[in-house]
Formats: C-alpha cells, sequence, structure tokens
C-alpha cells in the first residue's frame, strides 16, 4: 500500500469510505505533507499553488476535527471571493457526505444579508466566507466565534492584495485564543510574514515546489510590441482553437479593452474584473464553466477561484509583475495528467522579468514565431453551448432534475444536448448545445416546471 494513500491516514472510517467513493486514493504532495501536522492539530503553513488538492487537505482536517454533536461553530474558512467560497464549501458537503448532520453555512459579500441572519440563527458547524462579510456578522453579533477551534486562511496572499488586512485582524481577534489555525497560500510576499507571526503558534512551514513539468505545460513565449498584441492574440487564438482558455492582463482597463476587441472581431470572449456588477461577474462564470463562451480575459485577482477542469490555454498579454505569479497563472492548464499550454506576450521592456522568470524555471526563454498573418482571414469557431437564464431558482424550489427534466420529457430535447446546471437562490442556468438552443428555448417558455411557468431568456454577448 503507498504511504499516500490517504488509508495512511487516521481518519474516521466513514471519512476514507467517502473518499474511497470519490476516488480519492492517492494524495498530492500538498495533502502528504500537510495533512499528518493538520489532523495532529497543529498550525500550518503552506504554499501551493491552486488545482494542489489543498481545499481536500483543509477540508479533511475540519471534519476530522468536528464534534457533529456540538451544534456551534467549530470552523472558519476565509477565501479573497464569493466563487471561491462557494467551491469551498461545495468540497467540503462532499467530502462530509457520509457523516449526518452537519450545516455548512457560507456568508460572502454580493448575496443579500437577510437570508443569512436566518441561517445564522438557526446555528451551523462550518462558515465558509468572505472577509468583508464574515467580519460584519461578527461586528453585528450575529456570528459566534467563542467555540472557534479551526481557522483556516485561503488563498491569504489574496485576501492581504484586496485590502481585506483590517477585516482579517478583526475576525482572529474575535476568534479564541486557544485554536488551530492553517494558512494557505500560493505567493509567499512580505505581509503573508505579518500573519505569521502575528497569527499562528509555532506553524509547520510546507512549500509544494511550484515549477511545473515541461511536458505537462508547454510555454510559447512571442515577442511583440504592445501595440500589435490584439492581432497577435487573434493569430495565436485562430491557431490552437481552445475551447476553454484564459487570456490575464495586470489592468481592468486593458482587461476590458482586449475583450471588447475580441468580441468585435467574432470570438466568444468576456471579461472579468474587480469592477463588474456580482450579477454580470455570475453570467460570466457560469458560461465560461459551462462552455458556452470559450476566452475568457481577467485580471488576476478575479480569476482567483475559477472552478475550470479542463483549460487548455492561459495567454499572458501581459508578463505578471512577479514570477510566481507568472507560475501561478500557466499552472491553470495542463491539470490532472492533461497537456496545457501557455503564451506569453513580452517586448524589449521585459527584459528584467524574462530573465528573472527563465532563471526560476531554469531554462533559457526560447522565442517562437507567431501564426502566419494569413490566419486571420479564418472566422473564430463559436463555443459549442448556449445559455438559458430562467428567472427562478432555490428559493422557488427549483432543483437540476425539474430543469433537465422539462427539456427532456416526452418529444424533448436528448439528454446529451444539455450540459451543465446551475441553480443559484434566485435564478438558475442551463446550457444547451448551440442547436437545441431553440427546441431548449421553446419547452421552457412554454412548459411548467413545480406546477408554475419562468420567465426564460438566452445569453448572449
Amino acid at each position: 500500500m503507498s504511504e499516500h494513500s490517504f488509508s495512511q491516514l487516521p481518519l474516521s472510517t466513514a471519512l476514507l469510505e467517502n473518499l474511497t467513493s470519490l476516488d480519492y486514493q492517492q494524495m498530492t504532495p500538498i495533502q502528504a505533507q500537510s495533512l499528518p501536522a493538520i489532523l495532529a492539530g497543529k498550525d500550518v503553513i503552506a504554499q501551493a499553488k491552486t488545482g494542489s488538492g489543498k481545499t481536500a487537505a483543509f477540508s479533511l482536517g475540519i471534519l476530522h476535527h468536528l464534534n457533529v454533536k456540538r451544534f456551534r461553530v467549530q470552523a472558519l474558512v476565509l477565501c479573497p471571493t464569493r466563487e471561491l467560497a462557494d467551491q469551498v464549501a461545495v468540497e467540503i458537503r462532499r467530502l462530509a457526505r457520509f457523516i449526518h448532520n452537519i450545516k455548512v453555512l457560507s456568508l460572502c459579500g454580493g448575496t443579500p444579508i437577510g437570508p443569512q441572519i436566518g441561517s445564522l440563527e438557526h446555528g451551523a458547524h462550518i462558515i465558509v466566507g468572505t472577509p468583508g462579510r464574515v467580519d460584519d456578522h461578527i461586528r453585528k453579533q450575529r456570528l459566534d466565534l467563542s467555540e472557534l477551534k479551526l481557522l483556516v486562511l485561503d488563498e491569504a496572499d489574496r485576501m492581504l492584495e484586496m485590502g481585506f488586512k483590517e477585516e482579517l485582524d478583526s475576525v482572529v481577534e474575535a476568534s479564541p485564543a486557544e485554536r488551530q489555525t492553517l494558512l494557505f497560500s500560493a505567493t509567499f510576499p512580505s505581509q503573508i510574514q505579518w500573519i505569521a507571526s502575528s497569527v499562528l503558534r509555532k506553524p509547520e512551514h510546507i512549500k509544494v515546489e511550484s515549477t511545473h513539468n515541461q511536458q505537462a505545460i508547454k510555454q510559447h513565449f512571442y515577442h511583440v510590441a504592445l501595440a500589435d498584441r490584439v492581432d497577435a492574440l487573434r493569430r495565436v487564438l485562430l491557431e490552437k482553437q481552445p475551447q476553454a482558455a484564459v487570456v490575464f492582463c495586470n489592468t481592468k482597463q486593458q482587461v476590458q479593452e482586449v475583450a471588447s476587441e475580441l468580441a468585435v472581431h467574432g470570438f466568444s470572449a468576456l471579461a472579468l474584473h474587480g469592477d463588474l456588477e456580482q450579477k454580470a461577474r455570475d453570467q460570466a462564470l457560469v458560461r465560461f464553466a459551462n462552455h458556452s463562451v470559450s476566452i475568457l480575459v481577467a485580471t488576476d485577482v478575479a480569476a482567483r477561484g475559477l472552478d475550470i477542469q479542463a483549460l487548455d490555454l492561459v495567454v499572458n498579454f501581459q508578463v505578471a509583475h512577479d514570477t510566481e505569479v507568472h507560475i501561478h497563472r500557466i499552472g491553470r492548464t495542463g491539470r490532472a495528467g492533461s497537456e496545457g499550454l501557455a503564451c506569453t506576450f513580452f517586448d524589449d521592456k521585459d527584459d528584467y522579468k524574462m530573465a528573472l522568470l527563465g532563471d526560476y524555471l531554469g531554462y533559457d526563454l526560447p522565442t517562437t514565431a507567431l501564426p502566419d498573418v494569413t490566419i486571420l482571414n479564418q472566422q473564430p469557431q463559436p463555443a459549442p453551448m448556449m445559455t438559458l437564464q430562467i428567472d427562478g431558482g432555490k428559493r422557488q424550489k427549483l432543483r437540476p432534475g425539474d430543469i433537465l427534466g422539462a427539456l427532456t420529457g416526452e418529444q424533448g430535447i436528448a439528454g446529451d444536448q444539455v450540459g451543465k446546471i446551475k441553480v443559484m437562490a434566485n435564478t438558475a442556468f442551463v446550457a444547451v448545445t448551440r442547436k437545441a438552443f431553440k427546441p431548449a428555448l421553446k419547452r421552457l417558455e412554454s412548459g411548467t416546471m413545480k406546477g408554475r411557468k419562468f420567465r426564460v431568456r438566452v445569453l448572449r454577448g
């Protein structure tokens, strides 16, 4: 039996059986290195990239230490964005499937506060949330952390980058001094040292090497002037024809300009940056995840929490501000054994950054020639799916099965023409193939779900 098998850990039978049912057999490096210390109740500082398996690591620690019979908040996970918090909550619930009566509550900004207040009144074992909203509930005495046993700071570098230091201070102050604290971070800026010295007690430091196997991620570097990069990006996208690609820019303005230019030239592209309203952000993330949009142009902070398993291309429209951010960006492709591709545009002004990157990776960075300019005569391929939005969600008791049944019932569309279904509080999204979207729209508009009609529309643009 492998020394990296989950069965080697002192986990409960219920947790081990569920891990087997989820096909979690071998621990990832971050899990193998951090879980023994986490399960032993030690404070941990772990540096690992997105996609490393860190969420399962701290989630198993939370569930291992939880006293289900004690219906009080015993664990708190802070995340920089609502999207990441939602993913963490989903993962904790998945890992806890074989343990009855565990309540996980999400407390995030950008969502109505009223239902959260009601849920808090009914209690919870585990809270997952964003610093601002959690701090607000604490200050207004709606959230009691007096019995907190475990505090997790997930992607702590981004929380500090987004300006949450004051809220983090407040949450830590409201937490018991006698607790276990786990800090996970993709990068390790100087501010993290402040947390390490002031928030954690004799932490174990764990770092999983963040460079990537060149067989898993192929990197291409293109010498292109900034003014010529939109055309260069079009040429790369037309040649590679990715089903899911993220284009990273260093500023919100650049994100918006690049996304708009791509859309003008017929590409299926959307912008993702911090100035977007939550509704627009939700729609962009849902459409990208369900393959009704192929290209997401994003800033680094906005792209945190992306739950995309099959990202086949990353493009650095601008060289990242530091080497670790570059490694983090390209680490979103080439996961789970699949081959990924990362393309980076640079010019003479980036010589210093490129030299640092070459030193970090340990090899010279060869320049690749752009695809021939004649490729610009081709037309981009449309995204394979389209998204229908339904004006009803969990509050209206709508479930994914209701939507699937309405689409595929008698004389409906085929089941393989339906993609991902995402049900939120007051709205739901369903992806259907482009060929099926007209009959699908007609079915949902003319039919009923839960005995009532819902307004339905196609998301475009």
